[in-house]
């Protein structure tokens, strides 16, 4: 994202007739919007980020030291669907209208983006993703309010270029979901395979929601290669392609980057995925340990995709937000990257009360939370990776990255 000089973000409001406005009420509820596919192709993934998100929030209200004390944080659902932008849109406003200071969200880069453009510059309320991985986010204009817990896909192709490279794949076809997420991931993933030496012997883009994707995967059968890439959603076409190709022999190992692992694709293709890899964020870190503990008391699972960056997006919304002294988006937002990062005595997943105590005194912090917090360039995380196998209807890390 374009990162505007502040007067300039100012200037750009009041010229739109749009102040931001203090969104503490008279009883000290601070909202804070949770923007989140609950219905589409990341539903299955999706309660697992919202409640992360809200793991971090109940621990801040547990503390009862935000802003002084006396303030409960409330958080406020919406359902992005993940790939409806117009519908993404009318959610983010519904919750404007309820009197939201933050939003936690959205999940799918396309509907990040409209939320962004459409809802958020224009009333001045700041967002923290935890899952929207698109590289054109990193050039949208956002007078200085949009940041994301996850890396950009720019690195996760990457990641997965480098992995194909060690195990020996020198040609991979590839498939995409035709949108932002997709498109952005293929397009990157193929620079960063080329440049290790790698080809794609096609690139073919598959619309989600259809009955049958067979001509799809007759085109890239046709590419000679032994082995897909799919750029997909674990709950729509990126499974439907993976079940078309193993029904008809057409591969039998695939390449499953973030946004094709979850559980319930693990639990439904069981065995055909065993010759499978894959890559998501995450770390082995203190903070990893610290998430997934707290998560299992609360019978959450703390491994699930984006769940701790989802507890990380939250966590910083509301340490901004004491640091500022107000729940004003420019004013959080402005203290996101400084407590993001070094200097500072670091913060981890459940010391989210003594992090409030160390802000009001004066003293500095580094949020390293559940994912190792590092933000970089525009506000987005510099990235950790975990490389996947999916054996005996389990997801298991090979190593860290």
């Amino acid at each position: 994202m374009s990162k505007l000089l502040l007067a300039a973000s100012a200037s750009a409001l009041l010229a739109g007739g749009a102040i931001a406005q203090e969104t503490t009420d008279a009883a000290g509820e601070v909202k804070i919007g949770i923007i989140l596919g609950f219905t589409g192709p990341l539903e299955s993934i999706t309660p697992n980020m919202a409640a992360g998100a809200e793991m971090a929030i109940a621990e801040v209200n547990a503390a009862g030291t935000l802003l002084g004390g006396g303030q409960t944080v409330t958080p406020l659902r919406a359902d992005s669907t993940c790939v409806d932008s117009a519908a993404a849109t009318a959610a983010a406003e519904g919750l404007v209208g309820q009197g939201i200071a933050a939003i936690v969200g959205a999940d799918c880069s396309g509907v990040t983006g409209a939320i962004l453009t459409n809802v958020a510059v224009p009333n001045g309320i700041g967002m923290i993703s935890p899952s929207a991985t698109s590289p054109g986010l990193s050039t949208t204009e956002d007078n200085d309010l949009f940041f994301r817990t996850s890396p950009s896909d720019a690195r996760q192709g990457e990641i997965l270029a480098n992995v194909l490279q060690e195990r020996g794949v020198t040609d991979v076809a590839v498939t995409y979901t035709n949108n932002d997420y997709g498109k952005g991931l293929a397009d990157a993933f193929q620079t960063a395979f080329a440049a290790v030496g790698g080809t794609v012997s096609i690139t073919v883009p598959h619309e989600d929601g259809k009955a049958d994707y067979s001509a799809e995967v007759a085109s890239l059968a046709a590419s000679g290669s032994d082995v897909l890439l799919v750029a997909g959603y674990t709950d729509q076409g990126g499974r439907g392609i993976i079940q078309n190709a193993l029904d008809t022999g057409a591969f039998e190992t695939f390449v499953l980057p973030d946004g094709m692992v979850g559980q319930d694709i693990v639990d439904n293709l069981g065995e055909g995925l065993a010759t499978s890899f894959g890559t998501m964020p995450g770390t082995d870190s203190p903070g990893t340990t610290a998430f997934q503990e707290l998560a299992a008391a609360q019978n959450l699972d703390g491994t699930s995709v984006y769940a701790p960056e989802s507890y990380d997006a939250a966590a910083l919304v509301m340490l901004a937000m004491q640091a500022a002294g107000s729940t004003n988006g420019a004013d959080w937002a402005a203290k996101v990257m400084d407590l993001a990062n070094a200097p500072g005595e670091q913060i981890l997943p459940g010391e989210l009360g003594k992090a409030l105590d160390m802000i009001a005194a004066g003293t500095d912090i580094d949020y390293v939370g559940a994912t190792a917090v590092e933000l970089i360039g525009e506000g987005e995380s510099a990235g950790n990776f975990r490389e996947l196998e999916f054996k005996d209807g389990q997801i298991e890390t090979i190593r860290y990255r």
